[in-house]
């Protein structure tokens, strides 16, 4: 039997409901009280998943990486021209809430791009632990694979960020800038986690009620770059609008600011896992068919599909 003793709930079956708990990293799974899985029994998944190593799914895992890299190159960038006192975008358009519209639109795009980028197709374009996590409890993903996914976020998006310092130099670390670390805004830090709980619970419903209906699928990421681009226009001003504790934590290395860091942990689990909740209550487990933000492609899926079923 495995040494690992990390266990987390999460659901497991061909759409049966049932509640299991996971072990990260290995095939097996241990009954939660009252409940018997049996993987010879075929309840595991829609498709049985083999055991698989990091050199199995390395290319997925550095696809995460470089997507939230990328994702962090265009945010820090995009911000550092219109928020720069000496860029010319900064002159050119003077007022602050329309250049967080016009910063809301760029990385809306960025998303978009990404998520039907070649490596977005195949890795599912998570770009965030808080939809890796979810997708986990949604029992989409291995323990294994989601715990690579995790740390390969957190290494891009810090490399990303890196990488934009080491260009953007004096720009990116000005004030106005400040290697755009997301941090509470003057509401305080309960507003601003009541804001990340509901933009989170937000994004990850639609995602699941799109990315779930294969009439529907090929827009998923067209929903969820629409949704970036509305938050960083609305919601930006209460917490920075992060939803993604890689995106925070890549942005705090640099800038070594990591106020509230905690609220930015755990506030986008939190609103995705409800999310997920309140999903499976309404339309059931056996309506999550993958953790693929888009489906509609014909790149290899790692995932517990039933698109493929």
């Amino acid at each position: 039997m495995t040494p690992w003793t990390i266990t987390v709930p999460c659901y497991l079956g061909r759409g049966d409901g049932r509640l299991g708990v996971e072990t990260v990293g290995v095939s097996w799974v241990t009954a939660l009280p009252g409940v018997r899985l049996n993987q010879s029994q075929g309840i595991l998944t829609g498709r049985e998943m083999p055991a698989v190593t990091i050199h199995d799914h390395w290319p997925e895992y550095a696809m995460e990486a470089a997507g939230l890299g990328l994702f962090m190159i265009s945010a820090a960038a995009v911000t550092a021209a219109f928020e720069y006192p000496h860029s010319p975008l900064h002159d050119l358009v003077t007022n602050p809430v329309l250049r967080r519209i016009l910063i809301g639109l760029a990385m809306g795009l960025t998303a978009i791009s990404l998520i039907y980028s070649p490596g977005g197709k195949r890795s599912g374009a998570h770009l965030n632990p808080a939809v890796t996590v979810t997708f986990f409890r949604l029992g989409k993903i291995t323990g294994g694979d989601a715990l690579c996914y995790v740390g390969a976020q957190f290494i891009g998006g810090t490399a990303g960020l890196w990488l934009s310092a080491q260009f953007l130099g004096l720009a990116i670390a000005h004030p106005a800038v400040n290697y755009v670390v997301t941090v509470p805004g003057p509401d305080g830090t309960a507003i601003a986690f009541a804001a990340e709980v509901i933009i989170s619970f937000g994004l990850m419903l639609v995602v699941l009620v799109v990315s779930n209906r294969p009439s529907l699928n090929r827009w998923t990421g067209v929903f969820a770059g629409v949704l970036v681009a509305t938050y960083i226009a609305v919601e930006a001003p209460l917490s920075g609008m992060s939803m993604n504790p890689a995106r925070t934590f890549a942005s705090a290395v640099p800038a070594n600011l990591w106020t509230d860091y905690w609220l930015y942990l755990t506030a986008p689990v939190i609103g995705m896992l409800l999310a997920a909740e309140c999903y499976v209550q309404t339309h059931g487990i056996q309506r999550v068919l993958c953790a693929k933000l888009h489906h509609h492609n014909n790149a290899r899926c790692i995932f517990r599909c039933h698109y493929m079923a």
